[in-house]
Protein backbone atom coordinates (compact mmCIF):
# COMPACT_ATOMS: atom_id res chain seq x y z
CA UNK A 1 0.00 0.00 0.00
CA UNK A 2 3.09 2.22 0.30
CA UNK A 3 5.54 1.94 -2.55
CA UNK A 4 9.00 3.37 -1.95
CA UNK A 5 11.72 3.90 -4.51
CA UNK A 6 15.01 5.67 -5.02
CA UNK A 7 17.57 3.96 -2.83
CA UNK A 8 20.98 2.94 -4.04
CA UNK A 9 24.71 3.31 -3.67
CA UNK A 10 26.30 6.74 -3.59
CA UNK A 11 29.65 8.18 -2.55
CA UNK A 12 29.96 10.40 0.49
CA UNK A 13 28.91 13.94 -0.35
CA UNK A 14 26.49 12.75 -3.00
CA UNK A 15 22.71 12.98 -3.21
CA UNK A 16 19.77 10.65 -3.49
CA UNK A 17 16.03 11.18 -3.75
CA UNK A 18 13.57 8.78 -2.13
CA UNK A 19 9.94 8.76 -3.16
CA UNK A 20 6.94 7.07 -1.62
CA UNK A 21 3.43 6.79 -2.96
CA UNK A 22 0.42 5.56 -1.04
CA UNK A 23 -2.19 3.54 -2.83
CA UNK A 24 -5.71 4.79 -3.20
CA UNK A 25 -6.89 2.30 -0.59
CA UNK A 26 -5.40 4.45 2.19
CA UNK A 27 -7.70 7.33 3.05
CA UNK A 28 -7.29 10.44 5.18
CA UNK A 29 -3.52 10.37 5.40
CA UNK A 30 -2.21 12.82 7.96
CA UNK A 31 1.51 12.58 8.57
CA UNK A 32 3.91 10.97 6.12
CA UNK A 33 7.52 10.37 6.93
CA UNK A 34 10.73 8.44 6.52
CA UNK A 35 12.39 6.23 9.08
CA UNK A 36 15.67 4.38 8.81
CA UNK A 37 17.27 1.36 10.38
CA UNK A 38 20.98 0.71 10.28
CA UNK A 39 22.42 -2.73 11.04
CA UNK A 40 22.27 -3.45 14.76
CA UNK A 41 20.26 -0.31 15.50
CA UNK A 42 16.63 0.46 16.11
CA UNK A 43 14.43 2.08 13.52
CA UNK A 44 14.24 5.82 14.04
CA UNK A 45 12.56 8.84 12.52
CA UNK A 46 14.47 10.71 9.82
CA UNK A 47 11.88 13.29 8.80
CA UNK A 48 8.14 13.77 8.68
CA UNK A 49 5.69 16.16 7.11
CA UNK A 50 2.08 16.86 7.97
CA UNK A 51 -0.74 17.34 5.49
CA UNK A 52 -0.37 21.10 5.98
CA UNK A 53 3.35 20.96 5.23
CA UNK A 54 4.83 21.25 8.70
CA UNK A 55 8.12 19.37 8.82
CA UNK A 56 10.19 17.69 11.49
CA UNK A 57 13.77 16.42 11.14
CA UNK A 58 16.10 14.27 13.17
CA UNK A 59 19.00 16.44 14.30
CA UNK A 60 21.72 14.71 12.31
CA UNK A 61 19.97 15.35 8.97
CA UNK A 62 18.92 18.97 9.50
CA UNK A 63 20.29 21.16 6.74
CA UNK A 64 21.08 18.15 4.55
CA UNK A 65 17.75 16.40 4.00
CA UNK A 66 14.51 17.92 2.76
CA UNK A 67 11.14 16.25 3.01
CA UNK A 68 8.24 17.39 0.88
CA UNK A 69 4.64 16.41 0.39
CA UNK A 70 4.10 16.36 -3.32
CA UNK A 71 0.42 15.66 -2.93
CA UNK A 72 -1.79 14.10 -0.30
CA UNK A 73 -0.52 10.60 -1.08
CA UNK A 74 3.13 11.16 -2.05
CA UNK A 75 6.19 12.13 -0.07
CA UNK A 76 9.75 12.75 -1.23
CA UNK A 77 12.98 12.85 0.74
CA UNK A 78 15.87 14.69 -0.92
CA UNK A 79 19.13 13.71 0.72
CA UNK A 80 22.18 15.87 0.10
CA UNK A 81 25.71 15.76 1.51
CA UNK A 82 25.29 12.12 2.36
CA UNK A 83 27.60 10.56 4.92
CA UNK A 84 28.56 6.93 5.50
CA UNK A 85 26.56 7.02 8.74
CA UNK A 86 23.41 7.64 6.67
CA UNK A 87 23.71 4.07 5.39
CA UNK A 88 20.52 2.24 6.35
CA UNK A 89 17.30 0.78 5.11
CA UNK A 90 14.84 3.64 4.73
CA UNK A 91 11.15 3.05 5.34
CA UNK A 92 8.27 5.23 4.28
CA UNK A 93 5.46 5.66 6.79
CA UNK A 94 1.95 7.06 6.59
CA UNK A 95 -0.46 7.68 9.43
CA UNK A 96 -4.10 7.51 8.48
CA UNK A 97 -7.13 7.30 10.73
CA UNK A 98 -4.99 6.13 13.62
CA UNK A 99 -3.24 3.40 11.66
CA UNK A 100 0.45 3.23 10.75
CA UNK A 101 1.30 2.01 7.27
CA UNK A 102 4.82 1.07 6.22
CA UNK A 103 6.54 0.72 2.90
CA UNK A 104 8.81 -2.18 2.05
CA UNK A 105 12.08 -0.39 2.75
CA UNK A 106 14.74 0.80 0.36
CA UNK A 107 18.47 0.44 0.98
CA UNK A 108 20.70 3.49 0.95
CA UNK A 109 24.43 2.81 1.01
CA UNK A 110 26.92 5.66 1.31
CA UNK A 111 30.53 4.76 0.62
CA UNK A 112 33.42 6.69 2.10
Amino acid sequence: QLQASGGGLVQAGGSLRLSCAASGSIFSIGIMGWYRQAPGKQRGLVASVTKSGRTNYEDSVKGRFTISRDNVNTVTLLMNSLKPEDTAVYYCQAVAAGWNYWGQGTLVTVSS
